[in-house]
């Protein structure tokens, strides 16, 4: 039995359908803010890896887009900090949307559903993305809960020592 229940070991729905819907706004926001880097993907990804530790509490609170949007500019911020030199950061114009090619061939059921409202399947690169947030938010979750037990053993386990070496007749506890 659990007070608050534990993570789950597998991205919720809603979850992957959020990072679907934000992957690509996300990904663009962050180059941006740091001027194209190489850096930009791993800031995306650490962003991510925020979101879905907290992912319950902030779908219970309706503020994922605004915890996303302050977790990018902590993150761009911290990156900023960490350089040895000044950075230059460089304004680049958005990326132009990626339209589809029109299949000329192939069935009308395979042209419809590519339109059609829950027959789109989710961007592969986003669902990878959101699993691997996912994960790596699960793992860290699993350590601090061993950490938790850890100091917790501890306090308890000393807090014994002190309570029987009052009752033997020490001094009081102080």
């Amino acid at each position: 039995m659990h007070l608050i229940p534990p993570m789950d070991d597998e991205p919720p729905p809603d979850f992957i359908a959020f990072v679907t819907a934000h992957a690509s706004s996300l990904r663009a926001e962050s180059s941006r803010l740091v001027g194209g880097s190489t850096v930009a993907d791993e800031i995306y990804r650490e962003i991510l890896v925020d979101l879905a530790g907290h992912w319950r509490r902030l779908r219970w609170r309706g503020r994922a887009g605004s915890y996303m949007r302050q977790r990018l500019a902590a993150r761009t911020g911290q990156w900023r900090e960490d350089q040895v030199y000044e950075v230059e950061v460089r304004v680049l114009r958005p990326p132009r949307p990626v339209v589809p090619p029109v299949t000329v061939g192939g069935s009308l059921a395979l042209r419809k559903a590519a339109i059609l409202p829950g027959t789109a399947r989710a961007d592969l690169d986003a669902l990878a993305d959101a699993e691997i947030a996912w994960v790596h938010a699960y793992l860290q979750w699993q350590w601090r809960r061993v950490a938790r037990y850890a100091i917790g053993s501890t306090l308890l386990v000393g807090g014994i020592i002190q309570y029987m070496s009052w009752l033997s007749g020490g001094s009081p506890p102080t």
